[in-house]
């Protein structure tokens, strides 16, 4: 398939550009690649993070704030990180503020009690977000304004809650909901309708949609392609990220990377052909800084690459996949979750030592709280001792709809009904709804192992730092009945014989220190991470490809800081010719020890 290169023109490129598509394709490394581009020919360019997880930072080696703040080598570039936290502490103050003095203490406190739940930081993002699209004065001086996005399911739900919140302010007439006074949402209803009318102008806006060669990031772009239509966003583009061609014939792992791109491509013919599509090489190092940011979209594709000199250099010892079940399947039964940067191949994890506790005789629970759910396909058949299962938002909010009109409702009259329903399609209802599935799924490792493949990183720090926001949530609505899987949960993640939480890697920069990051955040919660994963390592493939063979020595830092400096137990997993999918390479991925160059 002959697809052209991608590169931003900005005599055509629109105002506004939004980077999406499965987390681990490269949407931070293009939006920053795509905003330098057209910096450097001439164009004035503000660059945002609206990631809960972002790593703007990082790619860009500047420190960001939520302020725009100028990029060092980068002159007409500017850069900043809207912080889902700070922003929900400002959007607090913003209605809080002009009522101290005026109101009794208790009831300021009560307030800010309303406001500090999940859904506060959603829509208080939101709004910064909105500020850039639906307001001329916020980006004003910028020819281009370029967003790096969340993860699909984040960005979906962001995108669409400018319609929404339109909706809610249209038929909420209590004045009241779970982000407290709607007066301060009332404010901004002209900027969220002009943002919605700006998404869906495509002579305004055009959506990147970042895909790799790989089956399960092209439809996941399809299918973000689809729902994107459906709420008005149609002017897209498709960016294929990391496409290999290998220069070494006899070379089994360089030839069979380059085949499974080949056959993810034609699998997914017809879509890549429904819209303006283009592919971006795979490049020999991690794309990190300006320079990197430059070889990213350069056309210069040969001579990027000398291999250094690795004599001398010892890889750590690492163990395999397996090792760790050994140790996890003497507890008998608990709650395995794996977690990490999107696209670092949690899902692949989850499903090997799901499958691989099964085939040991023991009583075994896969389930995923993964908005985008690829667990299904990647497990693709029948386990003995095995069952699957997914949280699905819609299933599990309009399940607790119910439940909560049916034990409320019945003794109120017409009106107070009409409030409750109002007040149940708030936003913050799905938080609980799906908070709730997780604590009932994370309850069945009592009596079996449960296996859980988690969201990416913002969205799983959100399900875990929940539970207060959610009680205050019950007693805002005199819900005062828990289950007891919820009173249990922070009990049953905090307990090491309960829960273990592998953290699952690549050996690169940014995984790498996202979850770190994520590691520090856990052991706030005093939750203490189990073990390591680095999954996709090149580490003495033999491969002869020179590109490949620059990638394998770009790992060996990242190797060695997982190893001797975060972690307690590593395991490491090679990168596979054939795609892990199904029982029998899932239980062989978990064996893999081929080439792992010393074990503890």
């Amino acid at each position: 398939m002959n697809l052209p290169l991608y590169q931003p023109d900005a005599a055509t490129t629109t105002r506004f550009l939004f980077f999406t598509g499965k987390g681990g394709v490269g949407k931070t490394s293009l939006s920053c690649a795509t905003a330098l581009k057209l910096a450097e020919a001439g164009k004035r360019v503000l660059l945002v993070s609206t990631d809960p997880a972002s790593n703007l930072d990082e790619v860009l080696e500047t420190k960001l704030t939520n302020q725009p703040k100028a990029i060092a080598g980068a002159p007409g570039l500017d850069a900043l990180n809207i912080n889902p936290v700070d922003a929900a502490a400002a959007y607090r103050e913003r209605l809080i503020g002009p009522m101290r003095g005026l109101l009794p203490e208790a009831a300021l406190r009560s307030m800010e009690e309303q406001l500090s739940g999940s859904c506060t930081v959603e829509i208080a993002a939101f709004d910064e977000f909105s500020g850039f699209i639906g307001n001329p004065e916020t980006a004003k001086g910028y020819d281009h304004v370029i967003f790096d996005t969340a993860p699909t399911g984040h960005t979906l739900r962001l995108m669409s809650l400018a319609k929404a919140w339109d909706q809610f302010l249209d038929k909420n007439t209590s004045g009241t909901s779970c982000l407290g006074p709607l007066a301060g949402l009332e404010k901004q209803r002209v900027i969220y309708e002009a943002t919605v009318n700006v998404l869906a102008d495509a002579s305004a806006t055009t959506l990147v949609l970042v895909s790799r060669p790989q089956g399960a990031a092209l439809r996941e772009a399809e299918r973000t392609s689809k729902e994107l239509r459906a709420i008005g966003v149609g002017n897209q583009c498709l960016v294929i990220n990391g496409t290999f061609e290998t220069i070494c014939p006899v070379d089994p792992t360089s030839q069979a990377m380059q085949q499974r791109g080949l056959s993810a491509l034609v699998e997914a013919a017809e879509f890549i052909s429904s819209m303006n599509s283009f592919v971006v090489p795979l490049r020999p190092i991690n794309i990190l800084g300006i320079d990197g940011l430059r070889m990213l979209l350069s056309h210069e594709v040969q001579g990027q690459c000398i291999k250094p000199d690795q004599d001398g250099w010892t890889a750590p010892a690492m163990e395999s996949l397996e090792d760790l079940v050994a140790s996890i399947e003497q507890q008998g039964s608990g709650v395995i979750m794996t977690m990490g940067k999107g696209g670092v191949g949690k899902t692949t994890v989850a499903a090997a030592i799901a499958v691989m506790l099964a085939r040991r005789g023991h009583s075994v629970h896969l389930s995923t709280t993964d908005p985008a759910a690829h667990v299904a396909q990647t497990l693709h058949g029948k386990v003995e001792g095995l069952t699957l299962s997914k949280i699905d938002p819609a299933a599990e909010t309009a399940a607790y709809q119910g439940e909560v009109m049916l034990a409320q409702g019945a003794t109120m009259d017409e009106a107070g009904r009409a409030l409750l329903e109002e007040d149940l399609r708030s936003p913050c209802t799905e938080e609980i709804a799906v908070f709730r599935a997780f604590a009932r799924e994370v309850g069945k490792g009592a009596n079996r192992f449960v296996v859980l493949d988690t969201a990416p990183t913002g969205h799983t720090l959100l399900l875990l730092d929940a539970s207060e926001a959610y009680q205050r949530e019950l007693e805002r609505q005199a819900r005062s009945t828990q289950p007891e899987e919820v009173l249990k949960l922070l009990e049953r993640l905090r307990d090491p014989k309960f829960t273990r939480i592998l953290l699952v890697t690549l050996p690169e920069a940014t995984p790498v220190h996202e979850a770190a990051a994520l590691q520090e955040d856990l052991r706030r919660a005093r939750i203490e991470p189990f073990a390591w994963v680095i999954n996709q390592s090149l580490l003495n493939s033999g491969s002869c490809d020179q590109l490949l063979q620059c990638r394998e020595v770009s790992e060996h830092r990242y190797l060695c800081e997982v190893v001797e400096k975060l972690a307690r137990r590593t395991a490491w997993l090679p990168w596979q010719a054939e795609e892990p999918v199904g029982p029998d390479a899932l239980a062989r991925l978990g064996q893999s020890i081929r080439s792992c160059p010393s074990r503890v």
